[in-house]
């Protein structure tokens, strides 16, 4: 899909391109930047810089957009020197606010990374959790390789936004909720209308900045990033050539729905398991199931062939008797976040249930944050419960009954009462389960889709639902010449902590040369970035089975079902 300048006049008119900027129907030239060079030919614009002088202040339009603002405005520019990936990186970091149609709702903010010998690709990142904040757009991609250099080292142009509202700097980072008082700002997060408006305005000042559009878009993110990667492929087919989604909270509504039913259930008297007790559950599950693919080395490579009963812990009488076993509402609790969650109602969205987490197949109980936490949900909220309890929180207080003061626990996601209506309403904005992803699949878009086995905040059997998903609407043959799904053994959300495999794949490149080359995956090797070890990165429902030799090489195993 690589895009190649016309020839002749198009050429010809590059210089004077560098130096001009068309705003809102009229000609206003730029004092040239000192660093502009001046390109006449194809061949030139790998070596074009930005004109980041005559990028300060401008005009956005708010015709660019597809979706309603009311225009927008480069607040800032710098001329930025960076150690990126190793490397020292010349960049022009521009700073753009795009305005809302609610006076009352506030701006998104968004950056945009404009780098010296630009390769004319772009790249996209997405958000994490609540968003609030503008990702750093010199890191890698989720799950991305450590020995190879982040999209900016690459010379791309990279972008991202906070999806239209601004973090509290007194909440826990990505756990603020605030802005869902106001529709407009909900929308912009929930329903992912800030990625299209920051894709449309950063496209616009990149064809600003260097003189033309770039030849391959590509969206990367993971979590909240990966649910606004599978949001851009199912909302706009044609706006991105790749897209990377890891771990993706594609369903939120309905995960946030299972969250508050854990949160009811940890917060029943002796129910929470604390640390010893989240340990004693870890090393008693490794036991039982690292081993049944070929190799004890604490990673369980696969998850379906661990069954492991948590009341072989039960303390005796069921009595909550100390630190290695587990008291009867223990036993229920740790049951119910591995187990599925359903509820008894309809909503708009059409989801029925939540999968439940992968604690019994092996998650890293080390990391206990993204879990259960250190200490049981209660109101108010304690910031030392699990990720996915504040995250519960945040959404009753400000998405669902619109009171601070709300007490979450006293809303039951099994029967929801007066708030039945408004969450049938938010499932509509938050679970982006569109799986007709052929309209993306047409335009020659690829979709790289990733997921850790470990992962204890994002249930990777979720991930896999959506996939088979996919399949059902489009068919085996069609969906693989689109889309490859890995799910890696041992990884956990985001590398968070210390997972037993941290996972380390250039996929990236990959989805370049199936973007630019036709070329797919073909026999991926994800690495540990924590240890000296590989493994092969085996298709969805394959894991790699170790048979012989060298238990830290990939070639030691083979992919199977």
């Amino acid at each position: 899909m690589s895009r190649t300048p016309a020839r002749g006049t198009r050429a010809r008119r590059l210089a004077v391109l560098a130096a001009m900027v068309l705003v809102t129907g009229t000609t206003r030239f730029l004092a040239p930047d000192s660093a502009i060079a001046t390109a006449t030919t194809e061949a030139d614009y790998s070596a074009r810089v930005p004109g980041c002088a005559g990028l300060d202040r401008l005009e956005i339009p708010a015709s660019v957009m597809s979706l309603p603002t009311t225009g927008g405005r480069v607040e800032s520019t710098a001329v930025m020197t960076s150690l990126v990936s190793g490397e020292t990186i010349r960049y022009c970091q521009v700073d753009a606010d795009i305005f809302p149609v609610d006076p009352a709702a506030p701006d998104i903010r968004m950056r945009v990374d404009l780098p010296y010998d630009w390769n004319r690709k772009a790249m996209m990142f997405g958000g994490g959790g609540y968003n609030g904040t503008i990702p750093d757009l010199t890191e890698n991609v989720p799950f991305g390789p450590t020995g190879q250099p982040a999209p900016l080292a690459r010379r791309y142009a990279t972008f991202a936004s906070d999806s239209g509202h601004q973090q509290s700097p007194a909440a826990p980072p990505s756990l603020d909720g605030s802005f869902g008082l106001n529709d407009e700002a909900l929308n912009n997060f929930a329903a992912g209308d800030a990625l299209k408006k920051t894709r449309d305005a950063s496209l616009f000042l990149i064809r600003h900045a260097y003189g033309t559009k770039p030849a391959e878009v590509y969206f990367a993110g993971g979590s909240t990033g990966g649910r606004e990667a599978l949001d851009v492929a199912q909302r706009w087919p044609t706006a991105f050539d790749g897209v990377i989604s890891a771990y993706p909270a594609w369903n939120n509504l309905s995960e946030i729905l299972d969250l508050g039913y854990l949160a009811h259930v940890l917060s029943r008297p002796d129910a929470f398991p604390g640390a010893e007790k989240q340990t004693l559950l870890y090393n008693s599950v490794m036991d039982a199931c690292d081993g049944v693919d070929g190799l004890r080395d604490k990673v369980i490579s696969n998850p379906g062939g661990c069954h492991f009963d948590p009341h072989t812990l039960r303390c005796p009488g069921g009595a909550d008797a100390g630190p290695a076993c587990l008291s009867d509402p223990q036993i229920t609790a740790v049951t119910a976040m591995s187990s599925a969650f359903r509820w008894p109602y309809r909503i708009a969205s059409g989801e029925t249930g939540y999968p439940g987490f992968p604690f019994l197949s092996g998650a890293d109980m080390r990391t206990p944050f993204l879990g259960f936490g250190s200490s049981a949900p209660a109101d108010p909220m304690p910031v030392t419960s699990g990720y996915g309890m504040q995250y519960w929180d945040q959404w009753v207080k400000y998405f669902l009954t619109h009171d601070p003061r709300y007490n979450s626990l006293e809303v039951n996601p099994l029967d929801p009462g007066q708030w039945l209506g408004r969450i049938s309403y938010l499932s509509t904005i938050e679970d982006r389960n569109n799986a007709d992803l052929g309209p993306f699949a047409r335009a020659g878009g690829k979709l790289i889709l990733l997921h850790g086995a470990a992962d204890e905040l994002v249930s990777p059997r979720s991930t896999s639902d959506y996939y088979q998903r996919v399949r059902d609407v489009l068919g085996p043959g069609p969906t693989r010449a689109f889309l490859r799904y890995y799910v890696v053994p041992g990884s956990n959300h985001a590398n968070f902590g210390t997972p037993a495999f941290a996972a380390s794949w250039d996929s990236l490149t990959a989805l370049e040369r199936w973007v630019e080359k036709g070329q797919p995956p073909a026999n991926p090797i994800v690495a540990d970035a924590n240890h000296d070890r590989t493994r092969p990165l085996c298709e969805y429902p394959d894991w790699p089975r170790y048979r012989a030799g060298d238990p830290n090489s990939a070639s030691s195993f083979l992919c199977t079902r």
